[in-house]
This record gives structure tokens, sequence and C-alpha cells, in this order.
């Protein structure tokens, strides 16, 4: 077995927080947080072999099949920050990508801990339609937990400030639905292995983090 690694797999519903987690976790233990959706961006950015093939089923307004999307995830894992591990926020998806993550991660010792974070629908749909942006700089607010001085203008530079068109209620209780079907079983694949570990996150955003650095314990 090679130098075993740490790799922490953070599970929960949209709007769970597991992107906000994940940096202060990789801030804190010095594992980098793996987006898939940075990942994404980086091929196609750089028009990378990898990123030209998912771009090209996206041109077709297919989605990007897991063996590609494992690739990319593969790939990231050889850069030299994951020489200790890493923190993956938003992958596995799906079973299938769990089985490969598995394969992926075997010679390091496999996966360390998979953190739920507990969250309601209804606290996720508040969370998720409560966002707004701003127009022009990109600064994010929420109506109930992170007002905007002056409602609707952007404290920074006045901007006008919108609900994006994935941050509806209609399109939220779509990204639900497609959690629960496609990436919900993941739980009960991390429970049979013994490494599900399950973290409240209707806590503040401190104390989960607090729970979260317990959990993971490294």
């Amino acid at each position: 077995m090679s130098e075993q690694r740490i790799f922490v797999v953070l599970l929960g519903v949209p709007g769970a927080g597991k992107g906000t987690q994940a940096k202060l976790l990789e801030q804190s233990t010095g594992l980098p947080q793996i987006s898939t959706g940075d990942i994404f961006r980086y091929n196609l950015k750089n028009q990378t072999e990898l990123g030209k093939l998912a771009k090209s089923y996206m041109d077709r307004g297919d989605l990007v099949p897991d063996n590609v999307t494992i690739r990319m995830v593969e790939d990231r894992l050889q850069q030299p920050d994951c020489e200790r591990g890493a923190i993956m926020d938003g992958f596995p998806r799906n079973l299938m990508q769990a089985t490969a993550f598995d394969k992926m991660t075997a010679p390091y010792g496999g996966v360390h801990v998979t953190p739920l974070i507990q969250v309601e629908d209804d606290e996720t749909i508040r969370r998720i339609t409560g966002r707004r942006s701003c127009r022009t700089c990109g600064a994010v607010y929420h109506v109930l937990y992170n007002p905007s001085k002056r409602v609707g203008v952007c404290n920074v530079d006045g901007g006008e400030l919108y609900q994006r068109d994935d941050d509806q209620e209609a399109t939220v209780r779509n990204r639900l639905f497609v959690y629960y079907k496609q990436t919900a079983p993941l739980i009960g694949y991390y429970y049979a292995k013994g490494i599900l570990r399950e973290v409240d996150g209707t806590q503040s955003i401190e104390g989960v983090q607090q729970a979260l650095r317990a959990v993971v314990a490294i």
C-alpha cells in the first residue's frame, strides 16, 4: 500500500453549506477542497483534452458522463497539493462515482470519513430561495440571514440585487429531487462501511465547523 492519505467526503442536500464548510476545513486541516464545479471550470477554461470532451457533451445539451467526471477527479488527485489527501465537495455524486472513488483511494487507505451535514428540506429551500446576487459585482446576500442595508441594493457598489434562476423555488425543489434520486443512496453506502457521521447543519457556521473538525479528527 502507498503512503496513507486522508480523504473526506462531504454529503448533504443542496444548501447544506458543504462548500463553505469544505473551505473552512481546508484552512484548518491543510487538505485541499476539491469541488467538481472547480474541476470542470479549470478543464474547460484551459481546454484540456478532458475539458474538450466534456464540452462536446455540454454543447449537445447532454450530461457529462460519469466516466469523464471520474477521469477529471483522478487527474486532480495527482496534483502535488493532494499528497496528504483531500476534502471532496460534490463528488462522488452517485453510486458509480463512489465505487470508482473507492478504487482511486484504495492504495492510500480509502475514504477516511463521510460527514453528512443534516438540514431539513424546508430550511434548504429557505436558505437558497432567499439568496440575492448583485448584477454588477456578484456580491451575495440573503434576505433573512445576510440582508443588504437597503432592500434590493448592493452594499458594495449600489448595484441591483436579483434572484438567480437556479435560486428559485421550483428549481431548488428539482435539485432536491435529483439529490434524493442520485446522491441520497450514498448515505446507506457509507453507513454500511461504518464511516458515515451525522452533523447538525442547522447550527451556526462556526458550530457546524467545530462538529466537522471533531468528526474528521486529524
